[in-house]
């Protein structure tokens, strides 16, 4: 239950309308448990008026609620039984419709109000994940963040809008049921709550058992939904391998450990609620049986009006009370759910924003001092020891095998990561002391898993931009060399992309996020291998391009082949983590060593492709 009080600052924020709501829960409940006295009146008048055999007077009257006594002082004078007993009608009517129409207004306030919350928790949670850094979406399924933000926060509101409303609801009758019963008669009043304690007891058992049984299945949703979101994203894998049926045999697994944990609770609320439906049936027998009793030996000043009353407010306890379940049911889902979001919004990004400094223009100078960088989720360790100076201006090429840490440098750049130890400095100023969003927003990085959103192709390259003109995307398009294509496309920029790009090629996605990148005009920019599915005279072309494009910038290139047509400042080899290799291009071949013998068999496999 302490895992709610996280939805306080949301009941501090819409106070009013819970405020409200909890009145109006207490002002139809009040109307309804007036009908029950109107009713015994209106038996006692017959009884009394008619002369009915067995009737007996009371000895003392029975004390009614002002405004019904009101009421009947109003009746006495009237002679006519059938038009006082019309009157009663009329009377039980009215409190009906008033007791629906508060009803109504209930809902319009506590219900509302959970809406709100519902908004409000899911905007903040999508506002926390952006916050997180890159190393908590490694260590995460996509799918348990997808759960967390939609399954658990719909459990959560359940406990915000119809948990609280027929908790009140319920403490509300509870009370004025037992008040009036109390006054009508004490000792009768107690036989009939007897069986409340045991309902209690069994609640407060059962509850432990339907949160731990809440826990499992949302964890097992979590599973579910991971397993259905990469199945979903990686269809075409699947269907390239023949491993339909591979996948559905996982699916099926995780589905049958949510369908058992499901039905497992579903017993368990099979039992609980009919339970509680045979304590509120044995409270009515008992009234029956012991109100009747009273009545045949003529004690304790009861009538048949008292047993029809406490009867009808029997009835009156019994959805409230068999509600005690579904509520208490709601609140330990919520709280499980909860937990779950709690564990989240708890995390706190590694990567600190240094929020308080003033917004610097950078001009590119970069310097990386003994730098060693370990990824914390696998402790691999991906650069060692690593120096480079980069001047403004300057266009540098950053060439490796696989896993020789070009990528990671793209990395720290943009502060995905900080580093392990040593530092970077960016026009003197150590990386960390930026503020995150000036750093990033004046760096422009092509990454080597392209990623487009469901969007109009004009949409993607501006993406980084507040606002963009179509001039802007074009030019950017034509630097990127991708126009042409877009050109034949059937809705040219106001094209639809799809889900990550899948209507385009390769090389076509490749080329958009080129343009994304260079639409910013930066004076900073990291390409990490941007031209890998383009053949080679779209990189020429592009090539070309960049040579005017990056004039007065500062660019890094990462990539695992050589592009000869470009006129490198430097070019810095990398194996391991570390540069074993630094220099311009004709300096790096006349030294004969590992840059050379690459450049020779990339020139080699390019002359086969061209025979």
């Amino acid at each position: 239950m302490k895992q709610l009080g996280a939805l306080n600052k949301y009941f501090w924020k819409y106070r009013f309308r819970l405020g409200i709501g909890i009145v109006f829960i207490f002002l139809s409940n009040y109307f309804n448990v007036l009908s029950p006295q109107v009713t015994g009146f209106v038996i006692d008048f017959v009884q009394r008026s008619l002369q009915l055999p067995g009737y007996k007077s009371p000895e003392k009257q029975p004390e009614y609620d002002k405004l019904v006594q009101q009421f009947i002082d109003q009746v006495q004078g009237i002679n006519s039984v059938g038009q006082v007993v019309a009157l009663c009608g009329i009377t039980i009517l009215i409190l009906a419709l008033l007791r629906g129409f508060f009803l109504f207004l209930m809902r319009q306030t506590i219900i509302v109000m959970s809406r709100h919350i519902e908004f409000d928790q899911k905007n903040e949670i999508y506002h926390h994940y952006q916050q997180l850094d890159t190393a908590f979406y490694k260590q995460n399924s996509t799918g348990d963040l997808m759960n967390r933000i939609t399954e658990d926060v719909s459990r959560v509101r359940m406990f915000t809008g119809p948990a609280i409303m027929y908790l009140a609801n319920l403490v509300a009758i509870i009370s004025l049921s037992v008040f009036f019963m109390l006054k009508r008669d004490a000792e009768l009043t107690f036989y009939v709550l007897a069986p409340l304690p045991i309902l209690a007891i069994t609640i407060y058992f059962v509850n432990n058992t339907i949160n731990k049984k809440s826990e499992k299945i949302q964890e097992a949703l979590s599973d579910l939904t991971t397993n259905a979101q990469e199945s979903y994203s990686g269809i075409r894998v699947i269907k390239s391998f023949v491993q339909e049926k591979a996948m559905l045999g996982f699916f099926t697994k995780n589905s049958e450990t949510y369908k058992k944990n499901a039905i497992g609770l579903a017993k368990v609320e099979a039992i609980y609620f009919p339970s509680i439906t045979l304590l509120i049936g044995i409270s009515t027998l008992l009234t029956i049986m012991i109100g009747g009793l009273y009545y045949i030996k003529g004690g304790h000043n009861i009538g048949i009006n008292t047993i029809v009353e406490f009867v009808m407010y029997i009835n009156m306890l019994t959805f409230p009370v068999s509600a005690i379940g579904l509520t208490a049911s709601m609140i330990q889902r919520a709280a499980a759910s909860q937990k779950r979001i709690n564990e989240f919004l708890k995390t706190e990004p590694s990567i600190e924003d240094n929020a308080g400094t003033a917004p610097i223009i950078l001009n590119g100078n970069i310097l990386f001092e003994n730098v060693n960088f370990t990824y914390p989720h696998t402790g691999i360790q991906a650069l060692r020891n690593f120096n480079l100076k980069i001047n403004s201006g300057e266009k540098i090429a950053i060439i490796g095998k696989t896993g020789s840490g070009k990528s990671t440098i793209g990395q720290l750049l943009l502060r995905m990561y900080d580093v392990s130890s040593g530092r970077i400095l960016l026009d003197g100023k150590d990386i960390r002391e930026f503020k995150l969003s000036d750093l990033r927003q004046q760096i422009s990085y092509v990454p080597q898993d392209i990623f487009l959103f469901s969007e109009t192709v004009a949409n993607n390259i501006g993406f980084g931009m507040d606002s963009e003109t179509r001039i802007a995307v074009e030019k950017a398009a034509s630097q990127a060399s991708v126009e042409k294509e877009i050109a034949g496309f059937s809705k040219q920029y106001e094209t639809m992309v799809g889900e990550r790009g899948v209507t385009l090629s390769g090389g076509q996605k490749q080329r958009i996020s080129i343009a994304r990148a260079l639409i910013k005009d930066p004076n900073l920019i990291i390409f990490d291998d941007c031209l890998s599915a383009v053949d080679a005279r779209t990189e020429q072309e592009i090539i070309g391009n960049l040579n005017q494009y990056l004039s007065n910038k500062t660019a890094i290139i990462i990539t695992h082949r050589i592009f000869s047509l470009f006129n490198f400042d430097k070019i810095v080899v990398l194996d391991d983590g570390m540069i074993i290799e630094e220099g311009t291009h004709q300096h790096l071949i006349d030294k004969k060593g590992h840059y050379a013998k690459l450049f020779a068999r990339q020139q080699e496999q390019e002359q086969k492709t061209q025979v």
